[in-house]
Formats: structure tokens, C-alpha cells, sequence
């Protein structure tokens, strides 16, 4: 039906014959559903591509071990004011670990107003960054807190927590390392949220859905659609061809022994 030939760049390419391109248009002007071709309606080859996130759980190691190689990253910073704060928080907290980020970082804005030290960016981002690690026990750390009046979604990121004493709506700071990705398909019976409950909550109960992040594709999926397996051997023949590679090999490991005794 078709033939290769070898292009002017180096790659093969493939020209196809009359006979199959008349067996393409006359599939095409008089479709119907066939074991090479079958029509579906757009939705049923779309999908929504879904990113699923899961909190960032810190704790907070203040021992002298990790303080020494703080000091020595804020000197080449040039903040070393954060040493002296991070020190100060040690003396205050204990070495740790501190499972609570959140409540780490309350007191050292509470200290750094008292010393007259602005938590920038920056700032929190090297505290974050040289003194905690990612561990699953941790609290996770709250990005945002909402007005009032917003109601919680755990499904889309929302969760209720106590902050400052009170109930409130948050935000978690997603984990990028845990990030991934989910393909509904289009026609997914309950659609988006249905399949999560039901394919992702079971397994990682703190995920959420990030709907800023839900992007709509097509796929043409030919093993899907049109992949026919072939049927599987019976007992009786598998077992023929055991007996049939026995009688092969009958008498073969003797030989072998007897060859390498000589």
C-alpha cells in the first residue's frame, strides 16, 4: 500500500500508492464505524489536564550545628542581623526540630519588630530556605488568610485553621516537589470533581485542585480506539510446545557434562 524511500536529509519518508489514497477519500465521504475507521463525536477525544497540588509541611532545625551554617550564608549575604535573630529564636524556642513553620516565623516577626529588622522577602526566604526541611509530621504552611466571610473548599485549596486563636479560611503553600497532574476526560460522568474524589482523595487526602492551572486538550488515541489483542494461546498448545522443546534439549545436559568431564 505504501512505499519508503530515502529524502535529500537522510530521513525515510513514505509515498503512498494510488490504491490506498482512494481507500482514504472513500472512508472519509462515507464514514462509518469500521475495525480501521470510526467516527466520535469532539468531546469524546478531549480532556482537561488537571494540576493537582499537595501543602509544604516545613520543620524548623535551630541546632548549633545549623545555626553555625546559617551565620556563615547570612555573612556572605551580608545579613547577618538575620543570624542574630535566628540566634535569638534558638535561645527562645529551643534547637528543635520546630514542626510548626508558621508559628516560627510569628515569633520572628514578633522579634524583628522589637529590633528593628524588616522581614522582607528575601529575608523569610533565606530562613526558609537554610533552616527548614520538608517533613511529612509538619504543619503545613500557610500561604494566605482569607476575609472573612469566605467559605471553605477543600476540593479547590481552601481549608479552615486556627490562626492568632481564631477559625479562619487559608491558603497552603503548594509543594512543588509533590506536584502532578491529572487527565479527565471531557466526558467524565460527574466531571472534574467526581474523578478526583474519586481517583485522588483516596490515596493523598490533603490534595487540592488548582483551577487557574486547568488547560482543555485533544488526543487521538489509535491503541484505544483501534488495537486489537491477539488472542491468547490455549493450554494445550503452550503445553505442546513445552513438550516439544524437551524432547529438543533430551539428552543435551549430558552431553554438555559429559564434554566438560573429559
Amino acid at each position: 500500500m505504501c512505499v519508503a524511500f530515502s529524502s535529500t536529509l537522510g530521513t525515510t519518508d513514505v509515498l503512498f500508492l494510488v490504491t490506498l489514497c482512494v481507500n482514504v477519500l472513500f472512508i472519509f465521504v462515507s464514514p462509518a464505524p469500521t475495525y480501521k475507521s470510526n467516527c466520535f463525536p469532539n468531546d469524546a477525544l478531549g480532556y482537561r489536564n488537571v494540576t493537582v497540588d499537595r501543602p509544604l509541611c516545613l520543620a524548623v532545625d535551630l541546632s548549633p550545628a545549623r545555626l553555625e551554617a546559617f551565620e556563615t550564608t547570612c555573612a556572605k549575604a551580608k545579613e547577618q542581623p538575620l543570624a542574630k535573630l535566628a540566634s535569638r529564636m534558638a535561645k527562645a524556642l529551643g534547637p528543635g526540630p520546630h514542626q510548626d513553620f508558621n508559628a516560627f516565623m510569628a515569633a520572628c516577626a514578633r522579634d524583628a519588630e522589637e529590633h528593628g529588622i524588616k522581614l522582607i522577602a528575601k529575608r523569610k526566604k533565606l530562613l526558609q530556605s537554610e533552616l527548614c526541611r520538608t517533613d511529612d509530621e509538619a504543619a503545613p504552611v500557610i500561604k494566605k488568610v482569607h476575609k472573612k466571610g469566605v467559605a471553605p473548599d477543600p476540593l479547590h485549596g481552601l481549608y479552615e485553621a486556627e490562626v492568632d486563636g481564631k477559625l479562619r479560611v487559608v491558603e497552603y503553600e503548594p509543594d512543588t516537589d509533590l506536584r502532578d497532574s491529572e487527565k479527565v476526560p471531557l466526558l467524565e460522568e460527574g466531571g472534574i470533581e467526581s474523578f478526583f474524589r474519586r481517583e485522588v482523595l483516596p490515596y493523598t487526602p490533603d490534595a487540592w485542585i488548582d483551577e487557574s492551572k486547568t488547560q482543555v486538550g485533544y488526543e487521538i488515541s489509535f491503541t484505544r480506539h483501534f488495537y486489537k489483542p491477539a488472542p491468547m494461546r490455549t493450554l494445550e498448545e503452550i503445553k505442546a510446545d513445552i513438550y516439544a522443546l524437551e524432547e529438543e534439549t533430551e539428552g543435551l545436559l549430558e552431553q554438555i557434562v559429559g564434554e566438560t568431564e573429559q
